[in-house]
């Protein structure tokens, strides 16, 4: 395949205003292009590193590839598939969020070749002039024509008025920017048609919009960290894979395509999951890490057995009467007890290998072998 074609096919959800005007400005210059990312949470899952990606080929590809962190936008709060508007985040939470970002793409974006930049440096300089300027340029219709706010007015549930600012804030990113090309999630369609339109108002300019698909998480549903169900970027070897084998098989050819460049997928569901699962560890934590917990998945979950390298809680931690609760939140097994107890109903802690869901239990011994499914163990001394 050409290398234009590739570039503008494989990852692709969709091109507008069209895939062939974009080619035909990749055939004639080298182009900027921007991905953007609001600092709302300390982690990134795989859902993330697929415009990741794309902005990788780009940069290889020899573009001038913008990582944008959206400490500006983050203050309003991306409305996108939301049921309900984001809490405020405070200006310590935004910088302890992109504190570890740069690490955690780094498996994945030559910072060589892909610039870092933050919409809060243009965002949060703008006068109250200029903010009219930009608003004058959108119809007020136009944004609550939304999909998302649509669904919450349907239900009787509140828009509030700085939610329908934030197309704007990031609409104008790409004028400040005086970019080409934006990329993002299917989620971000409409933020990024705004962008568009402003561009062409503001600096009468054609803006391409690429948008890359979203993955499913675990569950077949939505990646979100609410939900439980994200393979995080930071994850143990051995997390990272005993999550994507338990994926539903029938989201093993996205995964295959999104997350990976292996050229072929075995039709064996089992032998495929393996080879994705590999893959994805491997791109994070090297190999020999990818081969081990590949050794670690097949032992505990395959062959049933205990790992042998299980971590040991010593008892005399714990004061008389400690519950089960307890013990999953004071052994770091859980981070909050509010999940141990979801865990516990669930039947997703055993001990022994046995299930339980009594989440008053405290009849603890030493030997007693403690597990949150398959990937999680500890031993009791």
């Amino acid at each position: 395949m050409d290398p234009i074609d590739q570039l503008i096919t494989r990852r692709v959800a969709k091109i507008l205003p069209d895939k062939a005007g974009l080619k035909q400005l990749l055939q004639q210059r080298k182009i900027r292009l921007y991905l953007g990312i609001d600092p709302t949470a300390t982690k990134l899952h795989l859902g993330h590193t697929v415009p990741l990606r794309k902005l990788q080929e780009f940069a290889a590809a020899g573009h001038e590839a913008i990582l944008l962190f959206g400490t500006g936008t983050v203050l309003v709060g991306d409305p996108s598939l939301r049921a309900e508007a984001r809490k405020p985040i405070t200006q310590a939470e935004i910088d302890a969020n992109i504190t570890t970002w740069k690490d955690q793409v780094a498996h994945l974006i030559d910072f060589d070749r892909v610039t870092i930049k933050q919409n809060g440096d243009w965002l949060l300089q703008l006068t109250l002039k200029d903010i009219i300027n930009i608003a004058s340029q959108i119809s007020a219709v136009q944004l609550f024509k939304r999909e998302s706010f649509q669904r919450r007015l349907d239900a009787g549930n509140t828009v509030w008025y700085h939610e329908t600012m934030y197309p704007l804030l990031q609409g104008y990113d790409s004028v400040a920017m005086d970019v080409d090309l934006e990329l993002g999630g299917t989620d971000q369609e409409f933020n990024m048609l705004i962008g568009r339109e402003l561009m062409r108002k503001m600096k009468g300019k054609e803006k391409f919009v690429l948008i890359t698909p979203m993955i499913l998480g675990t569950d077949g549903h939505q990646m979100s960290k609410t939900t439980g169900n994200c393979v995080w970027l930071n994850d143990s070897p051995e997390d990272m894979f005993g999550k994507l084998m338990s994926i539903p098989d029938d989201l093993i050819q996205s995964y295959f395509e999104l997350l990976t460049n292996l050229a072929s997928l075995s039709d064996n569901p089992l032998a495929g999951k393996k080879a994705v699962a590999f893959d994805i560890v491997r791109q994070f934590h090297g190999p020999t890490a990818a081969q081990t917990a590949q050794k670690h998945f097949e032992t505990t979950i395959q062959q049933g057995q205990a790992p042998s390298d299980i971590p040991t809680f010593n008892l005399s931690q714990l004061s008389p009467n400690t519950t089960i609760v307890d013990l999953l939140e004071k052994s770091q097994l859980v981070q909050s007890r509010g999940e141990a107890k979801r865990l516990l109903a669930q039947r997703g802690v055993s001990i022994n290998q046995l299930p339980i869901t009594n989440d008053q239990l405290t009849n603890f011994k030493s030997g007693d072998i403690l597990s949150i499914g398959h990937r999680k163990w500890l031993k009791l001394i």
